[in-house]
C-alpha cells in the first residue's frame, strides 16, 4: 500500500490499512538503528535455499506466535503456511526476503495523507513493532495505530473477528 501511495499517490484512494507492515524500514540501516540486522534476513535466505519445506514449516513458530505461553498450535495453519510457501519459487521468496527487508518506505509514508489505520501486534516475532508501526505512526500524516496485545505477527489469522469488525468500524467513519 505504502509503495502504491508512494509511485500514484491517494487520489483514488480514500483510506488505508496497514496490517504487520515492514514500513517505514524494517532492517538496520543509519536511520533506523534499531531495526533488523541484515543478518537476520541473510538467515531466512539460507533457510529457504537450503532446505525451505522445513524452514516453512519451523517460521511458522514466531510467525503465529506459537512459542508464546497459553498459545494453542494450529496445525491446519501450519501446513496452510507450508503448502503457500512452496507454490512460491525459490527466486520468488527471494525477491520477497529483499523487497520486505531492504526497502525503506519512509518517503511513501510521507505521501499517505488519507487517514490511515496502522495494525500491529505488541508481541509480533518477525515485524518488531518498535522498529515499524511505532514508527510509522510518527511519519504518517493522517495515522492511528491500533495494537493488539499479546498479538503475532499472524493478525488476519488469530484475530480474524477483532480485526474484522475494526476494519469495518474505521471503513464506516
Amino acid at each position: 500500500m505504502a509503495r502504491y501511495v508512494g509511485r500514484h499517490g491517494v487520489d483514488r484512494i480514500a483510506k488505508a490499512v496497514l496490517i504487520g507492515a515492514v514500513t517505514p524500514q524494517m532492517q538496520a540501516s543509519g536511520s533506523n538503528p534499531d531495526g533488523v540486522p541484515l543478518s537476520v534476513c541473510d538467515n531466512i535466505r539460507e533457510g529457504v535455499r537450503n532446505n525451505r519445506a522445513q524452514y516453512f514449516y519451523d517460521f511458522t513458530t514466531p510467525f503465529y506466535g506459537f512459542d508464546r505461553p497459553g498459545a494453542q498450535v494450529s496445525e491446519g495453519w501450519r501446513q496452510s503456511f507450508l503448502i503457500q510457501g512452496l507454490q512460491c519459487s525459490i527466486k520468488s521468496a527471494y525477491a520477497c526476503v529483499k523487497a520486505f527487508s531492504e526497502s525503506d518506505f519512509t518517503d511513501d509514508l510521507r505521501k499517505m495523507t488519507v487517514p490511515t489505520l496502522v495494525i500491529h501486534g505488541d508481541a509480533d516475532q518477525i515485524v518488531p513493532i518498535a522498529t515499524t508501526a511505532r514508527r510509522a505512526i510518527e511519519i504518517l500524516p493522517r495515522a492511528r495505530l491500533s495494537v493488539y496485545e499479546g498479538a503475532g505477527h499472524a493478525i488476519p489469522s488469530t484475530h480474524k473477528d477483532r480485526l474484522n469488525e475494526e476494519l469495518l468500524a474505521f471503513l464506516r467513519s
